[in-house]
């Protein structure tokens, strides 16, 4: 017998959940949320269910909003369960399930209704959730990619956007119009400098039909940096299941993360922001460095063992973990390959952070999956592996296993495992990068010659030569032997 999650249910949660300690009815939305996917609902809002639960920044809650076709699905289940969410933390010592509630609504997903709701002076900050692949970079030059058709429609209806970006202008003009101060944009993605990239494409986009506007908005709309960290699976019939055998709750869409959260901010917010150190978010003058080793030790680290676990026919990340080959070759490339291209943190242990997050890519109550971690490899890598291995080439570092890294994934894209099972397409550009990687058997060039991922990097003869050498040996030895000379 499970207990239908919505706000009725709160009075009498089952045993064992916890729920929001505070009066849902007294929230009000100061944020709109573009992108209410598992990290955001694992991650953003259980730092603001915490908050509320203190009693404070009750005017902070979170109004959903999305702009992909899969959003309206999203937004219709959490309708049923008053925007509730089940928050599952896997710990291996011990489940834990609490019912956060600082989502208060979901704007309909449309354009001029997100549009209407971000004009709305009580939002202070619109945050973004849209992937990596969504802030329209121009991979070749790492800047806006103003020729992209999505950009190109927008900057010619700027009444009528078909993006997250061209609602951002939207909004921002209908404010200035009302006289009202801008919302501030905060990006919550895994990207380097994340809020230097939303502020260059929400600038770039404005540029091309508005300057006057674009340059507005370079001195009056805040972008604060950010680095967010939490391992959230993808929801599947398993945690439904585990949501409702274990904690006896019915909800649709529950959320199953790792217990560990990270989140450090930029402290640049001029229409006011929620108390969130209180609930542990740390406050930066600059966040680059914090955010750097985690885009180069964890994601960086994600990429490491993602592709030699999927040819060696693993499918959960604990299991890969387990795999001696496979931690050894983690633990060799970051110590002696990715660390070195950090500089110092005052107070923060490198070797310490690679520590938990070995312990945390070992934690098999996660049940994290080797497919989710190879996936949109063709903007992945050039985020996460390329510009530390661009940094190791110019600084005269080693550089030798990052080769190795992009060769693996080469021989990934060839579309099948060492034993000859298909690798189902899981990247937007699947059918080119196989093309290539087959291509590649002959030519390894042909892999490295795509300038939407690699830019110029592909031209470096040092790079050229070690990637061609360990493709050779992955096609010839197999993974598990190239990884065993690599790491020793």
């Amino acid at each position: 017998m499970t207990t239908l999650l919505n706000s009725a249910a709160l009075a009498a949660l089952p045993a064992g959940v916890a729920g929001p300690g505070y009066d849902r009815a007294g929230l009000t939305a100061g944020i709109l949320h573009v992108g209410v996917g598992n990290f955001h609902r694992a991650h953003m809002a259980v730092y603001l269910d915490r908050l509320f639960a203190l009693g404070e920044g009750q005017g902070w809650a979170i109004l959903g909003a999305g702009v992909r076709p899969g959003d309206a699905a999203m937004r219709e289940k959490l309708a049923a369960q008053d925007w509730l969410t089940t928050v599952v933390e896997l710990d291996p010592k011990g489940l834990s399930a609490r019912v956060t509630g600082s989502m208060v609504g979901f704007v309909p997903v449309d354009p001029e209704a997100t549009v209407a709701a971000m004009a709305d002076p009580a939002i202070r900050i619109v945050s973004l959730t849209i992937t990596e692949g969504g802030y329209y970079v121009d991979a070749r030059t790492g800047g806006f990619d103003a020729a992209h058709p999505d950009m190109i429609a927008d900057a010619a209806h700027p009444d009528a956007p078909g993006t997250v970006f061209g609602m951002i202008l939207a909004a921002l003009r209908r404010r200035r119009a009302a006289g009202l101060p801008p919302f501030t944009v905060m990006s919550c993605d895994n990207l380097p400098g994340n809020g230097h990239v939303a502020r260059r494409t929400v600038i770039g986009l404005a540029r091309l039909s508005d300057p006057d506007f674009a340059d507005w908005i370079g001195v009056h709309v805040a972008f604060p940096n950010s680095m967010v960290d939490c391992i959230t699976p993808a929801t599947s019939d398993r945690e439904r299941t585990l949501v409702a055998e274990r904690f006896g709750l019915s909800d649709a869409v529950p959320v199953a993360c790792e217990p560990f959260r990270q989140w450090v901010l930029e402290d640049h917010f001029p229409q006011g922001r929620p108390p969130l150190e209180k609930v542990g978010v740390e406050f930066v003058r600059d966040v680059a460095a914090y955010e750097l080793m985690k885009l180069r030790i964890l994601n960086g680290g994600h990429a490491a063992i993602a592709y030699p676990s999927a040819l060696l026919g693993h499918h959960f990340v604990h299991d890969a973990m387990a795999d001696p080959v496979i931690a050894r070759w983690l633990d060799t490339l970051e110590r002696r390959e990715i660390m070195p291209t950090l500089t110092p943190i005052p107070g923060v242990s490198y070797e310490d952070y690679l520590a938990r997050v070995t312990e945390r890519f070992s934690n098999s109550a996660v049940g994290d999956t080797i497919p989710r971690l190879c996936l949109d490899g063709s903007n992945r890598q050039p985020k996460f592996i390329l510009p530390a291995l661009a940094d190791a080439l110019a600084r005269g570092l080693p550089f030798d296993g990052l080769a190795l890294e992009v060769a693996l994934w080469c021989r990934y894209c060839a579309g099948t495992d060492e034993a000859g099972r298909p690798i189902p397409p899981n990247d937007e550009t699947a059918a080119d990068l196989k093309a290539r990687a087959l291509a590649s058997k002959a030519d390894p060039a042909a892999f490295l010659s795509n300038r939407g991922v690699f830019g110029t990097l592909g031209d470096d003869p040092r790079f050229a030569a070690a990637f061609a050498a360990h493709l050779g040996r992955l096609w010839s030895e197999g993974a598990r032997a190239v990884l065993t000379a690599y790491s020793g």
